[in-house]
């Protein structure tokens, strides 16, 4: 079985500003990597070896860092740092690009990778969503989930007593992980919430859910806004409606990386995973505390 892997990428970053004026936010860096490339080895680690990055004509760098750099690569060579050679190699994956026109939405972004996953499962993951897990990456984990049950799936997380409110919130149909859904509930208000299981920006999708995709897309051209966005939940709704989503509460810890504070503690919780850098790391840490 071949799973596909789609990156959505295209969006402008503006909570980076002034840097995405002309970094794309994909590639601010953890210390001295891009946070895409943690969902392009969190794909490799899957099995994943074909990806589709969706971007826009601001992105064009990002079709720069996957590709080979022969002069530093030579040097490198010459010079016998093998060490260097292999940090700028690139992934070992096919890697493909296609820019979206307009923004127009994550639903709309989408419907660019058709022709490229085909009749294949593919998982879609936003760079902004960076999971750090003990064992299995989190691909891994929905494709594991995906050979047992062959149904879509939405990575989420039980965030139990805490507000949900500014969440895509499942309405579930069981109590088991993974467990069916009924539909996924935009931002519902606190104390309305059908559950306290939210979606993270990681989905499983069969070549089935362009179906339910393209009818959303026809109901949104139709509707009172056909100019505005269109995003992927109302597919995942149409879908689900007709018994063919599921949700997996998956084993790590998100990391929101979309937003300032959420990229500092990513920045953080990263040094302290690298065996080159964690204990001098934790003594700065415990030095700025006491500021």
């Amino acid at each position: 079985m071949k799973v596909k892997g789609v990156i959505v990428a295209a969006g402008y970053g503006s909570r980076f500003l002034p840097v995405t004026k002309t970094v794309p936010k994909e590639m601010l860096p953890l210390i001295d990597r891009p946070a895409i490339q943690f969902i392009i080895d969190e794909f490799l680690e899957a099995g994943i070896e074909e990806i589709l990055i969706i971007t826009s004509r601001r992105k064009k760098v990002l079709d720069d860092y996957f590709d080979r750099e022969a002069e530093m690569e030579a040097l490198y060579r010459s010079e016998g740092k093998l060490e260097r050679l292999e940090k700028i190699r690139p992934p070992k994956a096919r890697i493909f690009f296609v820019r979206q026109q307009e923004m127009r939405g994550t639903g709309h972004a989408l419907l660019e990778a058709e022709p490229f996953t085909g009749n294949d499962p593919f998982i879609v993951a936003y760079p902004d969503d960076i999971v750090f897990c003990e064992h299995a990456g989190l691909s891994k984990q929905l494709v594991a989930v995906y050979r047992q049950h062959g149904k879509s799936i939405l990575a989420v997380k039980n965030l139990h007593d805490k507000d949900v409110s500014r969440y895509g919130v499942v309405d579930p149909g069981d109590q088991n992980n993974p467990c069916s859904v009924r539909r996924l509930v935009e931002k519902p208000p606190a104390g309305e919430e059908p559950s306290k299981l939210v979606s993270y920006g990681r989905y499983l999708f069969t070549p089935e859910f362009y179906e339910y995709l393209h009818r959303a897309w026809e109901t949104h051209l139709n509707g009172p806004d056909p100019a505005g966005e269109f995003y992927h939940v109302n597919g995942i709704n149409l879908l689900a409606a007709e018994g063919g989503m599921t949700a997996y509460d998956f084993k790590g810890e998100r990391l929101d990386t979309g937003e300032p504070l959420g990229f500092l503690e990513a920045v953080c919780r990263y040094a302290l995973q690298r065996e080159d850098l964690k204990q001098e790391a934790r003594v700065l840490f415990n030095k700025l505390a006491s500021l």
